[in-house]
């Protein structure tokens, strides 16, 4: 029973993450997938003490990054955590076109390419990691599609904001879809996505990543922003009161 509910539910869910934003009709097929609502998954890989963190990134750039663009996924990104972290963590950010696709891609047992790509990491008789978590998250409707860094970007923020109730982060999301997206843009807040989190710890909540090209345009960014005319208007209206109860962030650098 549990399993059949599942499966109704990941159907649902894949047929909504296909509709796209505009209902307005059109002929031309390129425009409707253009707006369609991608499908982000954040993979965190808690490494063991003394686990071979080379192996485990190669099995993910050789062999699973190239298994997941066969099956449909748009981007794959690999970071690391700035600073010494312990555990180490290894993250990884997939883009996918829709759920359907994300859900193909969990199986690839019959990619033979994949099989042998993964050959050295699958025949390792020491684990590399303590598991890997994992989170998915729904594109907003102001930015239905992942963007890509700036050039030499070396500093990512990923940002998590929680909510109180479903209806605080709903709020929360409009602010961003209306206001707040457009203003970041034009700051130097550079987005890679935003994504409210439909499966993943600290629900309800929502999910952001920005990039720079390093920390002193990350501050400047940032100060520019704080100090906005429209950002000191909009975060006064009285429809996003008591939009945020907390706010994780973690700094991140591509591998």
């Amino acid at each position: 029973m549990k399993r059949r509910k599942f499966l109704n539910t990941t159907t649902t869910l894949a047929a909504a993450a296909a509709i796209p934003i505009s209902c307005a009709a059109t002929s031309n097929a390129s425009t409707v997938a253009e707006k369609e609502k991608e499908l982000y998954e954040i993979r965190t890989y808690e490494l063991k003490f003394g686990g071979n963190a080379k192996l485990l990134i190669n099995y993910l750039k050789e062999a699973l990054q190239p298994a997941l663009k066969r099956a449909g996924s748009n981007q794959f990104m690999i970071f690391d955590e700035v600073g010494n972290s312990d555990p180490k963590k290894i993250w990884v950010l997939i883009s996918y076109p829709n759920a359907a696709t994300y859900i193909q891609a969990q199986t690839l047992t019959k990619d033979t390419v994949f099989n042998t790509a993964a050959s050295t990491y699958t025949a390792s008789e020491q684990a590399i990691y303590n598991r890997f978590t994992s989170s998915l998250l729904l594109a907003f409707d102001g930015l239905p599609q992942m963007m890509n860094p700036v050039d030499g970007a070396s500093v990512f923020e990923l940002r998590t904001y929680e909510g109180y109730s479903e209806d605080a982060v709903g709020r929360k999301i409009k602010m961003f879809n209306k206001e707040e997206i457009p203003l970041f843009k034009e700051v130097g807040l550079n987005p890679v996505f935003f994504g409210e989190m439909i499966a993943g710890p600290y629900r309800p909540c929502l999910t952001y990543l920005l990039n720079f090209k390093d920390m002193q345009a990350h501050g400047v960014a940032w100060e520019k922003f704080i100090a906005s005319p429209e950002w000191n208007t909009m975060k006064v209206k009285k429809e996003y009161a008591n939009t945020v109860s907390n706010i994780r962030k973690v700094f991140l650098k591509p591998i």
